[in-house]
């Protein structure tokens, strides 16, 4: 007797694929819908940065148009010119802001590497409570700390001046940092440094050549947050830099506005000046963009 083999016939075939192809025609459609919505909401956050770069170099009679115009037709440097020209202040503005910004960003990175070793490496007495400190800081209101702030930098002589100022800002972002960092360093073993001092390196070495360079994403994620606090800073700098002569770059826009405020704001000119307020930072993400980005992930993944 022969042995009778059955093969699906087409027609079964067809079924069975029929649900797997719209299976995989309804993902790709998802994933299409999901690009689309992306894409909006890139447009719609890239917007006003467009409007404000596009509004630096439109004739200030355009600006002021009924009708808007999206697209940069007739551009022109003149408003920077007019800008640099009319106000003497932006360069030491910006001196300052430079200044105070990486002395804070180096004073954070000292302070709070150090504070997220030891609370990730050591147990010591106190160390629960410190992490909640740091926690319980982070939660203050920056508003309620103002008096008590401006009398400590009048009573030591730190008004106006580019240390007190950097003291202030390294304190409001040093906690949030130590929080940051710890998750970096926790996630790295500590038996590497243990099998790099087996194979004859030194603490200090083991540390210096294996976890250190280990730890770099992490120490470009947490400078780039403390960078963008210390540049943007309002409140603490409106508090910190009373005077005239001493002031950071959103002070002195705010004082620009309010020149040309009794003139008639010069929108354009307005503009100009965000965006030169705005340069140094796009400046510094095209540097560290990709160590930024691995070190996101990686304190994402990391406990």
């Amino acid at each position: 007797m022969s042995a009778v083999t059955t093969t699906p016939s087409t027609a079964t075939r067809g079924t069975a694929a029929t649900p797997r192809r719209r299976r995989w025609t309804g993902r790709r459609a998802g994933k299409w819908v999901l690009s689309l919505v992306a894409l909006l909401l890139a447009a719609v956050w890239a917007f006003p940065v467009y409007w404000m770069v596009l509004s630096a170099f439109t004739p200030n009679a355009r600006l002021r148009a009924t009708t808007p115009n999206f697209l940069p037709t007739n551009a022109t440097l003149r408003n920077f010119q007019r800008l640099l020209e009319s106000d003497s202040n932006f360069w030491p503005a910006l001196r300052m802001s430079l200044g105070v910004t990486f002395l804070t960003v180096f004073l954070v990175l000292l302070f709070a590497f150090l504070a997220a070793l030891a609370v990730s490496r050591y147990r010591f007495k106190g160390r629960k409570s410190f992490i909640l400190a740091v926690l319980f800081i982070q939660m203050l209101p920056a508003e309620g700390l103002f008096i008590a702030q401006y009398k400590m930098l009048a009573s030591t002589g730190m008004l106006n001046r580019t240390l007190g100022i950097s003291i202030l800002y390294t304190a409001a972002v040093v906690p949030f940092t130590i929080w940051m960092l710890r998750g970096f360093v926790a996630g790295i073993p500590a038996d590497l440094e243990e099998a790099a001092m087996v194979d004859g390196l030194s603490r200090t070495q083991a540390f210096l050549r294996i976890t250190l360079p280990l730890l770099a994403p992490g120490l470009v994620a947490s400078g780039v947050y403390a960078f963008l606090q210390a540049w943007n800073e309002f409140t603490i700098a409106l508090v910190a830099l009373p005077g005239q002569s001493s002031q950071t770059l959103p002070l002195w826009l705010r004082g620009f506005i309010n020149a040309s405020a009794a003139r008639g704001v010069d929108w354009a000119t307005v503009m100009a000046a965000s965006t030169l307020l705005a340069i140094p930072v796009i400046i510094f993400f095209l540097f560290v963009q990709g160590r930024m980005t691995s070190g996101l992930v990686s304190g994402a993944v990391k406990g």
